[in-house]
C-alpha cells in the first residue's frame, strides 16, 4: 500500500480509469489528443485537455496552460487567430478567483510582453499577477535581468521569479527533471547577478510561492464564495419546496405555467420598447430606440429628400387664385384682395400634403418591421416550446400587421 501511495502517475479526463506511469506516454497522449481536437495542421480549440498528476514530490496546484499570442496564422489557423487566442485567454484570466502567471522570456523586452499587457487589462492593480522570467541562460553575454527580478523595472505587487527550463536539446536527450532542477540551482548559485537571490529563484521556489499564494488567495475569496453558494442553496431549497407537491399531469399547473410564459413575453416586449430590458444591445439600435430614430431622424430625412420647385409652386398658386376669381378677375386687377381665397389655399395645401404620403407609409413600414423583429427576439425565450413560440409569434405579428393596414388607411 505504501508503494502504491508513493507511486507517481497521471490520469486524463478523456481516458477515465487509465493510469499513466510513464510520463513520456503522457506527453504523447497530450500530442495525440491535441491533434484529435484541433486537427493535424496547427489548428486551435478552446476545449481544454484535463490532466491530473499524483506525486509525493509536488504541491497541490491547479494550473491552466494558455497559448501564447500568435501574430501570423499558419497551417489551418483562421485569419483572425490572434483575436481568437486573445479572447480565449481573456475568458480565463478575467475570473477574479484565479491568479495570473505572466510568463516572459528574459531575452525579450519586458515592455513588449503580451502576457503582462493582457494581465494589466484585467488586473490593473496587479493583485493577482505573478511574473515569471524564463530563458535567463539564453541572454546575450554581458546582459542580465537583475532589475526585473528585483522588481525595479516594471514592479508587480507579487514580484517576479526567474526559472531555467530544459532546452529542446535536453528534452530530446531525455534529461530528467531532477537533473534539470540541479542544473537550474547551479546556474543561479554560480551567476554573479543572481547568486544573492538564488534562494528566491528557480522552479521549486516557484512551486512553493504558487502554493502559498493560491492558498492565501482561496482563503481571501472563500467567504464571498461561501456566501454566494449559501444564497444559491437557499434559492434552490425554496424552489424545491415549491415543487415538492408538483404533479406534471395537473392541468391547472400547465395553465398557470402557460399564462406565466405569456405574461413574461408581454413584459419583455414592453421593456424592449421602453428601453428598460435586462439585455442591452451594444452592436446596433433595436426596439424602442430604433423606432424613436425612425420618427426623429429617418422621417425628417425622407421629407428633406422630397422634390420642391418654388417657381412651379408660385405658378400653381397664381393659377389657383385666378381660377377662383373667374370672370371677376379683371376687377381684382384694379382692387387686389388682401388675403388668398380659402378655396385656392385649400387646393394648394391638399396637393402638398399628398406628397407626404410616401414618407409616411415608408416610416410605417419601418416601424412595423422593427416591432415584428422585437416580437421574434422576445419569443426566443419560448424556444423550448416550439408550438407556443410559433403561435405567439403568429398571433402578435398578425395583430401588428392589422394595425399596420389601419394606419396606412388613415394615412
Amino acid at each position: 500500500l505504501l508503494l502504491i501511495f508513493l507511486a507517481e502517475y497521471a490520469e486524463f479526463l478523456h481516458c477515465k480509469g487509465k493510469k499513466f506511469t510513464d510520463f513520456d506516454e503522457v506527453r504523447q497522449e497530450i500530442e495525440v489528443e491535441t491533434d484529435r481536437v484541433t486537427g493535424m495542421n496547427k489548428g486551435i480549440s478552446s476545449v481544454p485537455i484535463n490532466l491530473r498528476i499524483y506525486s509525493p514530490h509536488v504541491l497541490s496546484l491547479t494550473l491552466i496552460d494558455l497559448p501564447g499570442i500568435t501574430k501570423v496564422p499558419v497551417g489551418d489557423q483562421p485569419p483572425d487567430i490572434e483575436q481568437q487566442i486573445r479572447d480565449m485567454i481573456m475568458q480565463f484570466i478575467s475570473r477574479e478567483n484565479c491568479l495570473i502567471l505572466a510568463v516572459t522570456p528574459a531575452n525579450t523586452d519586458l515592455a513588449n510582453s503580451d502576457a503582462l499587457k493582457l494581465a494589466k487589462e484585467v488586473d490593473p492593480q496587479g493583485l493577482r499577477t505573478i511574473g515569471v522570467i524564463t530563458k535567463l541562460d539564453l541572454m546575450d553575454e554581458g546582459t542580465d535581468a537583475r532589475e526585473v527580478l528585483e522588481n525595479k523595472l516594471l514592479p508587480l505587487r507579487r514580484g517576479y521569479i526567474g526559472v531555467v527550463n530544459r532546452s529542446q536539446k535536453d528534452i530530446d536527450g531525455k534529461k530528467d527533471i531532477k537533473a534539470a532542477l540541479l542544473a537550474e540551482r547551479k546556474f543561479f548559485l554560480s551567476h554573479p547577478s543572481y547568486r544573492h537571490m538564488a534562494d528566491r529563484m528557480g522552479t521549486p521556489y516557484l512551486q512553493k510561492v504558487l502554493n502559498q499564494q493560491l492558498t492565501n488567495h482561496i482563503r481571501d475569496t472563500l467567504p464571498a464564495f461561501r456566501s454566494k453558494l449559501q444564497s444559491q442553496l437557499l434559492s434552490i431549497e425554496h424552489e424545491v419546496e415549491v415543487y415538492k407537491n408538483f404533479r406534471p399531469e395537473d392541468p391547472t399547473r400547465k395553465t398557470k405555467a402557460l399564462l406565466q410564459m405569456v405574461q413574461q413575453f408581454s413584459v419583455d416586449f414592453e421593456k424592449r420598447i421602453e428601453g428598460s430590458g435586462d439585455q442591452v444591445d451594444t452592436l446596433e439600435l433595436s426596439g424602442g430606440a430604433k423606432i424613436n430614430r425612425i420618427f426623429h431622424e429617418r422621417f425628417p430625412f425622407e421629407l428633406v429628400k422630397m422634390e420642391f420647385n418654388e417657381k412651379e409652386l408660385r405658378r400653381e398658386i397664381s393659377y389657383a387664385i385666378k381660377n377662383i376669381h373667374g370672370i371677376r378677375q379683371a376687377l381684382h386687377v384694379f382692387l387686389p384682395g388682401l388675403f388668398t381665397p380659402d378655396m385656392a389655399f385649400e387646393a394648394i395645401v391638399k396637393k402638398q400634403i399628398v406628397k407626404l404620403k410616401g414618407p409616411c407609409l415608408k416610416s410605417v413600414d419601418l416601424v412595423m418591421q422593427e416591432l415584428i423583429n422585437t416580437v421574434k427576439k422576445c419569443t426566443k425565450k419560448l424556444a423550448t416550446y416550439p408550438r407556443l413560440c410559433e403561435e405567439t409569434e403568429r398571433i402578435v405579428a398578425g395583430y401588428i400587421r392589422e394595425r399596420e393596414e389601419k394606419t396606412k388607411d388613415q394615412v
